[in-house]
């Protein structure tokens, strides 16, 4: 075990609940570090229920792609827990070194002094540090969960705050209704700060004005103030400043030129003059791990079938449920494959909505369990959960076993296609037994 690891670990012991939404501990914290909150480069803010991070990755590789120096923190990781902090760096940004980690851990630990705290809360506190203690032009921050409540709504005045698509997932912490779950991320609208807002369902975009309005933030609104969108294998982007015809982005799927959308318009309304030339290399460039990634080659995916199409998403709840299915039946529409899903889901998400998009799209499930953490819904279980939305299911071992499986079954003269999903957690384990973890 490294030494960030061990640290990790014992800060999780710091309060009783893994999640416990409030800002009192992390603020209070913060105050005793000497607000580095208020040090950090200009903020971009970002809420949503899914595409935060791919959104976020495009403003990356489009800031980077200008030239500039860009901070960034995503959660959760893959592989490693140094993966969420990304520092910025000559040529690009790099993850934060292991024993710099260690060593902002540590210290921010010794100030917190023993007090309750989430894990999150201070690890977030010591990114804070680490983002003011190194130079950069933006720092691109995702919300953890929420917004209202997060801690990384420290920040009192960002440079823009974006909400990106919003669905239902985590109720437990953020409401079982739409409007409740919007009325959450959009806690993180400040005054006088642009607030960018992907397309949203009529419950969610209410709320969301009604917020704004009460915290006098601007809204920049999809579908009103600018608009996406695919036509003939390109992006189209307009907003009151013009029209651009982009190439379509690298990441896979229709929603992804919505994300893609989303991103130019934040840069573009936080008036970081950034090129078409840039904007076009952002879109041509961006990486974004679990997220419709074809995998190659690797121990893991050299047990499927020969010549098969292995795909891997971390998309975990009905929203992502459905503009993956839909990713999968263009795949299919242009390349007719037998479509075989390998799935591993937290007992927390809602795996029938997750599940339905794909009836009839799918030839077949086979459910594993999620081996990175205690929360991993049982496969037997799912498999008769998948088999209710109308799908054929069956429990295997691991996700080895399954394509084995896959390749034992799939013998027609069309290779399969295969798409592991349904936790990021399952993701990072997957990225990590076949050699391939982000960089």
């Amino acid at each position: 075990m490294d030494r960030s690891s061990a640290i990790l670990e014992r800060l999780l012991h710091l309060h009783p609940r893994e999640i416990d939404l409030s800002l009192d501990r992390v603020e209070a914290l913060m105050g005793d570090l000497g607000r580095p909150q208020d040090k950090v480069p200009p903020v971009i803010h970002v809420a949503g229920t899914n595409g935060k991070g791919s959104t976020t990755a495009f403003m990356r590789a489009m800031l980077e792609a200008a030239g500039k120096r860009v901070h960034v923190y995503t959660s959760p990781h893959l592989v490693r827990f140094h993966e969420r902090i990304r520092l910025a760096a000559p040529g690009g940004g790099t993850f934060v070194d292991e024993d710099e980690l260690a060593d902002a851990l540590i210290e921010v630990e010794r100030i917190n002094a023993g007090r309750p705290i989430t894990q999150f809360e201070i690890t977030t506190a010591a990114a804070f540090v680490l983002f003011a203690d190194h130079p950069a032009d933006v720092l691109l921050m995702e919300v953890g969960l929420g917004g209202r409540l997060d801690a990384t709504n420290v920040v009192a005045h960002p440079l823009a705050t974006v909400i990106t698509s919003i669905s239902m997932d985590h109720e437990k912490f953020l409401g079982d209704t739409i409007a409740a779950i919007a009325a959450e991320k959009a806690g993180i609208l400040k005054r006088g700060a642009p607030a960018i807002v992907a397309p949203q369902v009529e419950a969610a975009l209410a709320v969301i004005e009604s917020e704004a309005a009460a915290r006098r933030a601007d809204l920049f609104l999809a579908n009103r103030d600018w608009v996406a969108y695919r036509e003939r294998g390109r992006l189209v982007y307009q907003d009151e400043d013009g029209l651009l015809d982009l190439p379509s982005p690298k990441l896979i799927g229709r929603h992804q030129y919505t994300n893609a959308g989303t991103a130019i318009a934040t840069l573009r309304r936080a008036r970081l003059g950034l090129s078409v030339d840039a904007i076009e290399a952002g879109l041509a460039n961006v990486e974004w791990p679990a997220r419709l990634q074809r995998l190659a080659a690797g121990p893991l995916a050299a047990r499927a079938p020969r010549d098969a199409e292995l795909w891997l998403d971390g998309g975990h709840n009905p929203g992502a449920g459905i503009v993956i299915a839909e990713a999968m039946a263009d795949l299919e529409e242009r390349s007719p494959r037998p479509l075989y899903l390998v799935t591993g889901m937290l007992t927390t998400k809602d795996p029938a909505g997750f599940f339905a998009p794909f009836s009839g799209l799918a030839r077949k499930v086979l459910t594993v369990p999620v081996p990175s953490s205690s929360a991993g819904r049982d496969p037997a279980e799912l498999a008769a959960i998948a088999a209710a939305a109308g799908l054929t299911a069956e429990p295997v071992a691991d996700v080895g076993m399954a394509l084995e499986r896959i390749a034992a079954e799939a013998t027609g003269p069309v290779p399969p296609r295969i798409l592991i999903c349904g936790s990021l957690y399952l993701a990072g384990t997957v990225l990590a037994e076949n050699g391939t973890p982000p960089a």
